[in-house]
């Protein structure tokens, strides 16, 4: 005959043991992933959004996307990310997020946006152009998109 006893502080540990699992199984079940999957970053990891100083670095930077641009900005200009977005700023913020940017941490910042025209844009009539929104060497935003009235916009991607 075999007779096993179990004390309060033993009961005690499984229930904690048991709570425990419990909140680890609901933190991977319910926390969002950030991977490949993650629509809000960028699918290549090896995109480097920092040490955006001069010209050449910017045309690096659209070079890691596979773009080719003019050698010299169509524009640049400071522009202030508005403190309260509306339905259109939304929406390109989106668009930020689904590149791994979020531009709601830069509300009423003054930042550069440097325009470059695109020559390498496979399928697209007319001009295409890549903004780029840089703010203190580090690019937080952008698009790649068509100056046609009827175009498109898109992250750096391809």
């Amino acid at each position: 005959m075999f007779i096993y006893s179990l004390r309060a502080s033993t009961l005690k540990f499984f229930a904690v043991v048991c709570v425990a699992l419990v909140t680890v199984i609901t933190l991977i079940a319910f926390v969002p992933a950030y991977g490949e999957d993650s629509k809000y970053v960028s699918k290549n990891m090896d995109i480097d959004y920092t040490g955006v100083k001069t010209n050449e670095d910017r045309i690096e930077f659209l070079a890691q996307f596979g773009w080719e641009v003019k050698p010299d900005a169509v524009e640049s200009a400071e522009v202030t990310i508005p403190s309260e977005f509306d339905k259109i700023f939304t929406g390109y913020n989106e668009i930020q997020k689904r590149q791994g940017l979020d531009l709601s941490d830069y509300r009423k910042k003054k930042v550069m946006r440097y325009t470059y025209e695109v020559t390498n844009y496979q399928g697209a009539d007319g001009v295409v152009y890549a903004n780029m929104l840089v703010y203190r060497n580090r690019v937080i935003g952008g698009d790649v998109c068509s100056a046609d009235v009827s175009g498109f916009i898109h992250g750096f991607e391809k």
